[in-house]
């Protein structure tokens, strides 16, 4: 009867994410298709792993009842359904924690095939050294991408009730693993491959989050993302990052490096607590780069296979420090506003800053 019903379920697997890649992109390619079957099985590993870690509650529940409170820490989430039972809180949310991660991961993932690779050839795995390119600004994306992942999945794993090392350890580790999975879809395209830096930066974002809440048991550092569009005055360049970067406000926000920063911001209360410091107020450092039509310097070929020399247009790295806002320091009791804030504040409020590159020192009324 169980591979009677393990048929059935991979069938249904099957006909199901056919159906909604079909609809993104009706020629999907076979490769792609079975790597994302891979991605969301792995995602029901997670799912049926939940199960057992409800069966473990209920015995401690069952043994221990008296001490189960300690496996529901009060936290940012917790308040968001205070009024749920929490003999049925734990197993229904754990099972809508795993469905979320089964499902948001594969709408990522889908999304992401559609703005990075549907457009570009396949090859077979390989690997890619691009550790020098774009003045590692997409390193710094990695770290982050890992980090805000590994983040959002922590807090909803301690919202579903796990133990305090499970939910750091599962929530921390998904943004790498999640990000890493990325790293196959790049080792089987033409254009790119397996970058051994992209990993470790992958590496680094989750790490960060899982040592802060070893250490702290809260995040005191954060990483956060901000972009601005560059207006490119110089018609030839626009005509370039338009065909580098893509047109719309998306695209250029995951493809242009030259407008992306990317901050450690932290909490100056958390390590100063006897100061009179607002609880919210974070000092920001960010790194960014300008002036890069390429990966490696400013030499590439147009359309007609001619090579195009802007050597002239400096490639520079930048460093920013500037004010930041924790938002989830901000206290209020609409459950909503929580959530939403929880989100924002994985991006850079925007703040004067003062910036530092081989040009000298600048100022930033308002920096985006």
């Amino acid at each position: 009867m169980s591979a009677i019903l393990s048929i059935f379920n991979d069938f249904f697997i099957h006909s199901f994410w056919m159906k909604v890649l079909k609809l993104y992109n009706k020629k999907v390619e076979t490769k792609f298709y079975f790597k994302f079957c891979f991605f969301i099985l792995f995602g029901l590993g997670i799912y049926q792993n939940s199960n057992a870690q409800v069966a473990t509650v209920d015995k401690i529940k069952m043994y221990a009842p008296y001490r189960f409170n300690l496996l529901t820490e009060q936290n940012f989430f917790d308040s968001l359904s205070q009024n749920t039972p929490s003999h049925l809180r734990n197993y229904k949310r754990i099972r809508l924690v795993s469905a979320v991660n089964i499902v948001g991961y594969g709408g990522a993932m889908i999304g992401l095939y559609n703005a990075w690779y549907k457009n570009y050839p396949q090859s077979n795995f390989h690997f890619f050294n691009d550790n020098e390119e774009w003045l590692q600004v997409d390193k710094a994306g990695h770290a982050y991408s890992a980090y805000v992942e590994s983040k959002a999945s922590m807090e909803l794993w301690r919202w579903a009730g796990l133990p305090r090392k499970q939910r750091i350890w599962l929530g921390g580790l998904s943004g790498a693993t999640y990000q890493t999975a990325i790293e196959f879809l790049d080792a089987y395209s033409v254009g790119w491959g397996w970058s051994w830096g992209d990993f470790i930066a992958n590496c680094y974002g989750s790490g960060l989050l899982i040592a802060q809440e070893l250490l702290w048991d809260e995040q005191r550092v954060d990483l956060k993302f901000s972009f601005h569009k560059v207006n490119y005055k110089d018609p030839f360049l626009h005509n370039r990052a338009d065909k580098l970067f893509g047109k719309s406000f998306l695209n250029r926000m995951l493809k242009d490096y030259n407008g992306q920063t990317y901050w450690l911001s932290a909490n100056i209360k958390s390590f100063f607590p006897k100061s009179n410091v607002p609880s919210w107020l974070n000092v920001a450092v960010g790194y960014g780069a300008d002036g890069m039509f390429d990966g490696d310097d400013n030499i590439w070929k147009d359309e007609n296979n001619n090579v195009i020399d802007r050597s002239d247009i400096p490639r520079y790295r930048q460093w920013y420090i500037a004010p930041d806002i924790n938002l989830t320091k901000i206290k209020t009791k609409s459950k909503f506003l929580k959530v939403a804030l929880f989100f924002l504040n994985s991006f850079k409020f925007p703040a004067p800053s003062i910036g530092f590159s081989k040009k000298g020192v600048e100022f930033n009324w308002l920096h985006f």
